[in-house]
């Protein structure tokens, strides 16, 4: 299933005013311990969405390329599609994204920065899948945390936000995790399956538009549903990661000095 794991990568910039905070040092840690990773436990539940540091706001051309891809449980389990993705291995992909200033209750001094989602994810999943391939995303109007792709053959994919969590470290990154469900329907039979994505952001002294201003480490990990017949036989681990450099190139002036 290469297409369901493509669009995992819409996690990217699509991270879904209540972010769970965790342990100080927990999700920078989770990073650096790529490839031994286990499910984040201690988060909460999603609510509302997820506000970012003023230094993101605006436009940006991001290059993502994957660094690294693991299939923990292999030979025993491994994702379909896993063998595949192989093929974007050191293969930069770029798109547009942007961050915008949100106004809760409609008062000024509420303003917070988040995530352009439905813009984001069309772009990205564009960008990776083509535009025959990918029609549209929308975003659930009575909630930031769903989101749904219109693909090519009325093939729909349902992305749920369930947890989050948030950092900032003594250095100055912003990290974010989030834990979802994604449900592939329009093929022969619906496909789900569970997802974390943890990203660690980090602005750059760079002005110039020929260098990043931000870059941002990524791991994605893949688990089975419990739907799935090798759910038990993974003791709910992750049964694929991907590991990802993101550069963020400005394309207009963001205000961010």
């Amino acid at each position: 299933m290469k297409l369901i794991w493509t669009l995992c990568l819409i996690l990217l910039l699509v991270f879904c005013t209540d972010n769970g905070n965790v342990k100080a040092g927990e999700l920078n840690q989770r990073l650096q311990n790529f490839p031994q990773w286990e499910k984040l436990t201690l988060v909460k539940s999603a609510v509302g969405d997820l506000i970012y540091p003023e230094w993101i706001k605006g436009e940006w051309l991001v290059k993502s390329t994957m660094l690294d891809l693991v299939a923990p449980l292999a030979p025993d389990i491994v994702t379909p599609g896993f063998e595949s993705n192989r093929q974007f291995l050191d293969q930069p992909v770029s798109f547009q994204v942007r961050f915008i200033d949100s106004l809760l209750n409609q008062k000024a001094e509420n303003k917070k920065v988040i995530a352009d989602r439905a813009y984001n994810s069309l772009n990205l999943a564009q960008a990776v899948l083509g535009n025959d391939v990918v029609k549209a995303v929308k975003l659930d109007p009575n909630s930031p945390n769903r989101q749904i792709t219109f693909l090519r053959g009325e093939r729909q994919l349902v992305s749920i936000v369930k947890s989050r969590a948030t950092e900032t470290t003594a250095d100055g990154k912003f990290i974010t995790t989030e834990v979802f469900q994604q449900l592939f329907k329009g093929g022969s039979r619906p496909y789900l399956n569970s997802v974390e994505s943890t990203t660690a952001y980090e602005r750059l002294s760079s002005l110039s538009t020929s260098n990043p201003v931000i870059e941002a480490d990524q791991v994605t990990a893949i688990y089975l549903s419990p739907q799935d017949p090798d759910y038990f036989k993974a003791a709910n681990k992750p049964v694929a990661l991907y590991k990802y450099r993101l550069e963020f190139f400005p394309i207009t002036s963001k205000g961010n000095g």
